[in-house]
């Protein structure tokens, strides 16, 4: 079977579990001995762009013809049987999609976020959830600038949507990455014959040994919709080394603000952004890891690392964090800080261990990357039998 993976990168300074999620994807598909042909992206390149290349750049989202020739090159060399779209913008655009289905290449679709709908990607605005454009237009987000706070980037993304609405008709299957993905896309209108719940998957760190202290760590973008004022509030809700260690690992705007408040107290460690081996080694060492996000998280990779490392997680439960939760391998927390003050301080290490054993037994089941695989090359080859079926005109121009 072959596979040609079509992904925009996020910028490198805004580390994205999607890029990871993507990347692990292709290396599990390649050790399964899927053959991957890939066209990524990375919005990195837009900084070394010509100045017409930047003034261009808003209608790249409509047409890249760089991309669609590229992509078009790759279908006619390698002759893939599926194309698997994840991100395609800025760089890429929809329009690759049309490039396939006139090739006779079905297409499928991984959905991390609510960019279908919704042009911040988020479904939250201005501190608070936000479902203006879902089953609409999406020119309520043009109005509120929901595209990087600019109301004229905001038109181009939410204009680009809406042209490419009949690309999204085409696709043959999308792959939503939690149950709280496929509601918002069925909420949004797309056909519930055309969805199937996929989940990220993630090569087997190996369990841990059961926790020793009390230390609880936060990995993740440092944003208002990942709770990390909520979790800063909380924890100065406890005295000073009551409780362990808090150790928040990654960057983001609320990184200056979570400084300071470590600058004040003993027990917080602003470790900054870590690397895989970095991200490993705070887990392991933490009795639990803490996801206190306020907007729907659309799968939660982190607490998939945390279950497979043996670790319980203490969570809002917002958007497709409650597929993870249950509770025999987690807690579910109002995102309130006096209750996550309370849900810190009451944290025990011989509970944390039980439930981190039933996490690990969860992700073993659930979620090893044989389970998934095994789920996404089924669809592929669906997908690829229904194409080569009478009609279908695979490598013609």
């Amino acid at each position: 079977m072959k596979v040609l993976v079509a992904h925009n990168l996020y910028r490198s300074d805004s580390p994205s579990g999607e890029n990871l999620a993507v990347e692990t994807e292709i290396g599990l598909l390649r050790a399964a001995g899927v053959e991957v042909v890939t066209h990524v992206r990375s919005s990195d390149e837009i900084d070394g762009f010509t100045a017409r290349q930047k003034a261009l750049l808003p209608l790249r989202p409509f047409r890249s013809g760089e991309d669609v020739r590229a992509v078009e090159g790759l279908i006619d060399a390698s002759r893939p049987d599926v194309l698997h779209l994840h991100n395609p913008n800025p760089l890429i655009s929809m329009s690759v999609v049309d490039a396939a289905k006139r090739r006779g290449v079905p297409v499928v679709m991984s959905v991390h976020n609510a960019r279908h709908t919704c042009i911040r990607g988020s479904f939250f605005r201005d501190g608070h959830p936000c479902h203006d454009c879902q089953g609409r237009a999406p020119w309520p987000g043009v109005v509120h600038g929901c595209y990087r706070g600019s109301r004229a980037q905001s038109a181009a993304a939410a204009g680009a949507l809406v042209a490419h609405r009949g690309s999204y008709r085409r696709i043959d299957r999308f792959l939503a990455v939690s149950d709280s993905v496929r509601r918002e896309l069925l909420a949004s209108g797309f056909p519930a014959e055309r969805l199937t719940v996929k989940p990220n998957a993630l090569p087997d760190p190996g369990p841990s040994s059961p926790p020793t202290t009390r230390d609880v760590v936060f990995v993740g973008r440092m944003t208002e919709e990942k709770g990390v004022r909520l979790l800063l509030d909380a924890w100065q809700h406890l005295p000073d080394g009551a409780q362990g260690t808090l150790t928040l690992a990654g960057s983001g705007p609320l990184e200056t603000a979570a400084r300071e408040v470590a600058a004040r107290r003993s027990d917080l460690v602003v470790a900054g952004q870590l690397d895989a081996t970095g991200v490993d080694a705070v887990i392991r060492r933490a009795a639990a890891v803490v996801i206190p996000s306020v907007w729907a998280e659309p799968f939660g990779l982190v607490a998939l690392e945390a279950y497979s490392r043996s670790r319980p997680v203490i969570s809002t439960g917002a958007g497709g964090l409650a597929d993870f939760l249950g509770p025999d391998r987690s807690w579910q927390v109002a995102p309130e800080p006096a209750a996550w003050a309370d849900a810190l301080a009451g944290l025990d290490v011989a509970e944390a261990a039980r439930k981190g054993a039933a996490a690990r037994e969860h992700y073993a089941t659930a979620y090893s990357p044989d389970a998934v695989i095994t789920q996404l090359t089924d669809v592929y080859a669906e997908l690829a039998g229904r194409a080569a079926l009478p009609g279908a005109h695979r490598g013609a121009s």
